[in-house]
């Protein structure tokens, strides 16, 4: 298969995927949202192919919970 065919392909297969689950994406930005409040997306960098970064995005899923003390909680503790 060619590149182009290929890339062609995974153009078109993202697409879908994000149309078909855009509804639950909707929810779960609700919720996290609504439970964790904003941020709702966890944005990194990360080295990709050839040691090019790229940036990374995934739903939120720790609270920014702090002791007492203003030190965060251990990620065990911050786990939604």
């Amino acid at each position: 298969m060619s590149k182009a065919v290929k890339r062609l392909f995974d153009i078109i297969a993202s697409a879908s995927g994000l149309i078909v689950l855009s509804p639950v994406f909707l929810v779960l930005i609700y919720l996290i949202r609504k439970n964790l409040g904003s941020p709702v997306f966890f944005i990194r960098e990360r080295p990709g192919k050839d040691g090019k970064p790229f940036k990374m995005v995934k739903f939120r899923s720790m609270r920014d919970a702090l002791d007492s003390d203003g030190i965060p909680l251990p990620d065990s503790e911050r786990l939604t």
